[in-house]
């Protein structure tokens, strides 16, 4: 017996020094650098902090980052929903080539991805010098780096709504079908709803990671202040020139930012916890205006 409490003691002794090892990791990585850029953006007080954010330069490359990145959160929540849900109900020749694609982005290096989009639609390519024809340039301007955002974000909705609709019950759907709607109603009223928490949580990721790139940004965008400079390149100039302050200032509002979105995340992770729990004793009604001439039915799901 006294053999067993020991053993117990240093197992409890073995998870206490683990724990403390963890908790030291995420100190020395996460909470220390976060205090370290708060403290250098404050050093000056409030005002020198607001000095540098609203510097013609740093507000501008904030505004234009914001934007950027709102526009490739949404196109790729839109977009990454429809392949997501391609890759999953529908059965076609390369369907595993392309699936395994869509990572892609995270394999290669971000300032290798701008090069392939330079290569592609850049002022000497062929598509390039037919965008240019119809007036619109991609290299060097707000449509470039919406599309590098859109390149290295791509996976985060597809991968986030995938593996819900992979263990997605489709009896529902097949309820549907049999009362007559419609595949494009069916995903609309049916499967949609289910959805939703998984398409935010890939949207808020992507916004998160758009809002910090950098590497494919400064290839394709040409850092021009005032026009195409995001905020993480305006960040590496401001180092690069010895202004650390400012530089930091600016980092610290990309901070706060992601720290809201990864909150926002966090409380959506809750809501798909909390609805698949649920999701066994819910009854899912197919409503009669998504099903011309049939009446309102439900189905119960057990």
């Amino acid at each position: 017996m006294a053999a067993k409490h020991r053993v117990a003691g240093n197992q409890a002794l073995v998870w206490r020094v683990l724990g403390g090892v963890a908790l030291g990791y995420i100190m020395l990585l996460v909470v220390l650098p976060m205090g370290g850029i708060f403290v250098r953006s404050f050093q000056n007080g409030l005002a020198g902090f607001l000095e540098d954010v609203l510097q013609p330069a740093a507000l501008a490359s904030l505004i234009l980052t914001i934007k950027v990145a709102f526009g490739a959160a949404v196109i790729n929540g839109v977009m990454g929903l429809l392949a997501a849900y391609i890759l999953v109900r529908f059965t076609f020749p390369g369907k595993s080539f392309l699936n395994a694609l869509v990572d892609l982005p995270f394999a290669i290096p971000t300032s290798v991805s701008g090069l392939m989009l330079l290569a592609v639609y850049g002022t000497g390519s062929p598509i390039g010098r037919v965008l240019e024809g119809f007036g619109l340039s991609i290299a060097y301007e707000f449509p470039g780096i919406v599309l590098a955002l859109l390149l290295v974000t791509f996976p985060f909705t597809i991968r986030a709504v995938q593996p819900v609709l992979e263990t997605m019950d489709r009896s529902l759907e097949e309820v549907a079908f049999t009362l007559g709607a419609t595949r494009w109603q069916a995903f609309w009223r049916v499967t949609f709803p289910s959805l939703i928490p998984s398409v935010l949580t890939g949207v808020t990721l992507t916004y998160a990671r758009a809002l910090a790139e950098f590497g494919s940004v400064v290839v394709v965008a040409g850092n021009i202040p005032l026009k195409t400079q995001v905020a993480a390149v305006y960040v590496y100039g401001e180092m690069e020139s010895y202004n650390a302050r400012g530089a930091t200032s600016v980092s610290f509002v990309l901070l706060i930012v992601s720290l809201i979105i990864l909150l926002v995340l966090n409380y959506l992770s809750g809501i798909r916890s909390r609805e698949g729990k649920s999701r066994p004793n819910q009854e899912v009604k197919v409503e009669s205006s998504a099903i011309p001439g049939k009446e309102t039915r439900s189905e119960g799901v057990s």
